[in-house]
């Protein structure tokens, strides 16, 4: 980076890290971001921004910047850069002096930083246009389990923007900051889960021989379950395959009729999904037949999330910008892939692109009480944004 892109970064700063502690006082969650998703726009415009578009997947935003030779003329110059906008259900225990000033509700995966930093390149980008072609500006709601890019992408704005790679940063704890990351190939896992219902005939405990137990069976089908992993998926594959939850009678002396199961499985892989997938039925129907109660599987009322599979091409130029911000020694391109989710998957799914992450240093962990985000973090991730901008659609 030269002297004056950090002058210009730096002079920014007072004003992301202002906007960065007001997004984190007053967190929205899901799609209910009338608040954040306004502010957003509001500065897009006062940047000068070619286009704003709002309410894309209900309250999703999308900024449009041209370069220095104006429009894009075809998706191989055009690029998108996306940032996600909503907080958790979580009672903030941080004690930072701009705490959360709604009960329940903080910003514990650092959506706020991400918002700001994307906000911050958007700026600079504006008054420099160092680049050629056009930039898609995305501001997602809804990230933490309501499939907001997926909505987004349903609204048309893949169709009506189609660009030619797309790209996503997010925060990393333990990392220190002013260093980044990146997995090559898997990220992050698919997240899918399931309800199961163990159908038997209750009776009394003593007569044990008049029931059908639904508890027995649950318990064969929480043992099976656990030959999904160890018996059936590939030993070079990982899964994880786990019963979450399990509800069933409230007496000493009753054996129940129902059995409520909740079971959650994430892999990298969609093959792997179906796989897991089609035998949890097979266990599920082939238990209940053999012990002679109805099981039923189905599923909850949120979209499953694919997994997050960096591109090899996008990944190279992410690495690129990552190395111009920090420096190679600060930049680690060998991190493992981890079983959290990520919605940009389902971007990542239609369009290359790659997703990295940034150091957020020696803060409490994501989804923590504890956990804020690294003010001093968001000048390297302007930095790599605007990097990046310049080697995706160089002049």
């Amino acid at each position: 980076m030269n002297t004056s892109f950090r002058n210009s970064i730096a002079a920014m700063l007072p004003d992301l890290i202002e906007w960065r502690q007001d997004f984190h006082r007053h967190p929205e969650l899901m799609y209910d971001l009338p608040r954040t998703a306004g502010l957003v726009a509001e500065r897009l415009r006062s940047f000068g921004f070619d286009e704003v578009i709002e309410g894309i997947g209900k309250t999703g935003i999308l900024g449009i910047l041209h370069g220095s030779s104006g429009p894009a003329a075809s998706k191989d110059k055009r690029v998108l850069f996306r940032a996600d906008m909503d907080a958790l259900p979580i009672e903030e225990a941080s004690g930072a002096a701009y705490s959360s000033a709604v009960a329940g509700r903080m910003h514990a995966c650092g959506h706020d930083g991400h918002t700001a930093i994307l906000l911050g390149a958007a700026r600079y980008l504006a008054d420099t246009r160092t680049f050629d072609g056009t930039l898609i500006f995305c501001f997602q709601p809804a990230e933490e389990g309501q499939a907001g890019a997926q909505a987004m992408i349903d609204d048309g704005m893949l169709e009506r923007f189609p660009v030619k790679g797309a790209y996503a940063l997010h925060n990393w704890p333990g990392m220190p900051v002013g260093e980044f990351g990146v997995m090559r190939g898997p990220a992050m896992a698919s997240a899918d889960g399931v309800f199961i219902t163990v159908q038997g005939e209750g009776g009394h405990a003593a007569q044990p021989h008049t029931t059908r137990d639904p508890i027995v069976a649950a318990g064969h089908i929480i043992s099976a379950v656990q030959t999904i992993v160890s018996r059936v998926v590939d030993p070079f594959e990982q899964a994880v395959v786990s019963i979450t939850a399990i509800n069933g009678g409230d007496a000493f002396n009753v054996i129940p009729d129902k059995v409520e199961m909740k079971c959650g499985f994430r892999c990298f892989s969609e093959k792997v999904a179906a796989t897991i997938e089609e035998e949890l039925w097979r266990i599920c129907e082939k238990t209940g037949e053999a012990l002679g109660v109805k099981v039923t599987v189905s599923r909850p009322p949120l979209t499953p999330y694919p997994p997050t599979i960096n591109h090899t091409t996008e990944t190279e130029i992410a690495l690129d910008a990552m190395r111009a911000v920090a420096g190679a020694d600060k930049v680690r391109d060998d991190l493992k892939p981890v079983m959290g989710s990520e919605d940009f998957a389902f971007i990542l799914r239609q369009v290359p692109g790659a997703y990295v992450l940034l150091g957020n240093g020696c803060s409490a962990a994501l989804h923590n009480p504890g956990y804020d985000f690294a003010d001093d973090a968001i000048g390297y991730g302007v930095a790599y944004w605007s990097e990046l901008a310049a080697r995706v659609l160089p002049k």
